[in-house]
């Protein structure tokens, strides 16, 4: 008589395991995880600010340290020297701005007056102008409009019974404006309130350069070790070096842009008389890194100041078109001149790049914005299946579409499909 084998036999012969189907993450888990990481980004930029300035300059020192380093010079002498030479930069730019910008603070009570003595005249204009249209349209007078209606009975209405004379009113006591002084003293104790953080975050990020640096090539080569198979630690390599030459070329090529671009708008304000014109030159150079917002701004700045230091309202308004002039010049001639087409971006990607940094992390999310969307575009070029968007986030411009513009045709007129589309065009293209 035959056992019935039970159903936890380990003697029954089992069939082919199947493995589990993939699992791909749905839209939802898409977007949930898009959300969460936007908020951790806000939640801890504190922290993530500096790391990420720090990184990105090590990537820009790099080649420096490993081009010493061949000839004999120690890892961490060289991360001394360039911690050193940050200082003395960060403490130069400090010493030419901290003098006007005292000035400024010293003397907000009297740019105040200032502007209100010169935009006083305007006002009373526009309220001129303003009654001059309320009289075109028929509207009465504020004193006539705001009157109450008096009651009034049927035998008034019709003509047979006189109105009673209005009670006179006495005339509403005119009420004095308070006058709030603009006292500097808040702005003071805000800037000294935040300035032992910005101080705090500034030695984080040299003492995290130098020790990254003076590491040598140990962070490289922990990076290369994590990846399993060696095609897979070619290409880490490779993109590590690609992340260095093109941050290098990058920030090398564009501080020495702003740097002459400062030079010319602290020239161009001494030529119309601006009080201190180093601190126009040092704050283009500075805020040039932040692309569209950084003009604009300091367009701004410009105008402002004038119209404080200067008659009527030609002048300032000059000052600042110089200011826009020489920095288009620089944005639309210079800088494309210069800059190698294989870091050209696309200026729509760079513009929301820069407006979701500047809303995550403020003024140091502008700052890092575009060097962030570099190498996170050399990474695509590196990384299997995102090569086409790493394409999208390039400037250069795509093959074109055809004759008709329609659709991708092929030498005999027939549309191209699959492997015979137009390289970097993908399969089947065709306008929106």
């Amino acid at each position: 008589m035959s056992q019935t084998p039970g159903p936890y036999d380990q003697n029954v012969p089992l069939g082919p395991v199947t493995p589990p189907p993939n699992w791909a993450p749905g839209w939802a888990v898409v977007g949930i995880f898009i959300i969460l990481l936007f908020a951790s980004l806000m939640l801890a930029r504190v922290f993530l600010m500096p790391l990420t300035m720090a990184v990105l300059l090590y990537f820009v020192f790099a080649p420096l340290r490993r081009r010493l380093s061949r000839r004999g010079v120690p890892p961490a002498l060289t991360a001394s020297g360039v911690t050193l030479g940050l200082i003395g930069v960060i403490f130069a730019i400090g010493l030419i701005l901290s003098g006007p910008a005292s000035d400024l603070v010293r003397g907000a009570p009297q740019i105040a007056d200032r502007l209100e003595e010169k935009f006083g005249g305007l006002r009373e204009r526009v309220s001129d102008m303003r009654g001059f249209l309320n009289r075109l349209d028929g509207d009465k007078p504020a004193d006539e409009a705001d009157a109450p209606l008096r009651p009034r009975s049927v035998a008034s209405s019709l003509g047979l019974e006189e109105l009673p004379p209005a009670e006179e009113e006495a005339p509403p006591e005119e009420k004095e404006e308070d006058l709030v002084p603009v006292d500097s003293t808040n702005l003071i104790m805000s800037i000294a309130s935040s300035t032992p953080a910005l101080l705090g975050q500034i030695g984080f990020v040299l003492l995290l350069l130098f020790f990254m640096l003076a590491s040598g090539d140990l962070l490289y080569l922990k990076i290369v070790q994590s990846f399993a198979t060696m095609s897979q630690k070619r290409r880490a390599y490779a993109a590590l070096r690609q992340i260095e030459d093109s941050l290098g070329s990058y920030l090398g090529t564009i501080t020495v842009i702003n740097a002459g671009l400062g030079i010319a708008i602290g020239l161009a304000m001494w030529w119309w008389g601006m009080p201190a014109p180093a601190m126009f030159g040092v704050g283009a150079f500075l805020l040039n890194f932040i692309p569209y917002i950084g003009l604009l701004f300091g367009m701004i700045m410009a105008t402002a100041i004038a119209l404080v230091t200067m008659d009527g309202f030609l002048a300032p308004l000059l000052v600042g078109a110089t200011y826009a002039g020489l920095s288009s010049i620089e944005g639309q001639l210079i800088t494309p001149y210069s800059v190698s087409r294989r870091l050209e971006m696309n200026t729509v990607v760079v513009f929301i790049t820069v407006a979701l940094w500047a809303w995550l992390w403020s003024v140091a999310g502008m700052i890092v914005a575009v060097p962030m969307l570099v190498v996170f575009r050399v990474l695509c070029d590196h990384i299997p299946g995102l090569e086409r968007l790493g394409n999208f986030l390039g400037g250069e411009r795509p093959a074109p579409l055809g004759p008709e513009g329609d659709e991708i045709r092929g030498e005999d007129g027939v549309p191209n499909t699959g492997d015979e589309a137009a390289p970097g065009m993908g399969r089947d293209v065709h306008p929106m």
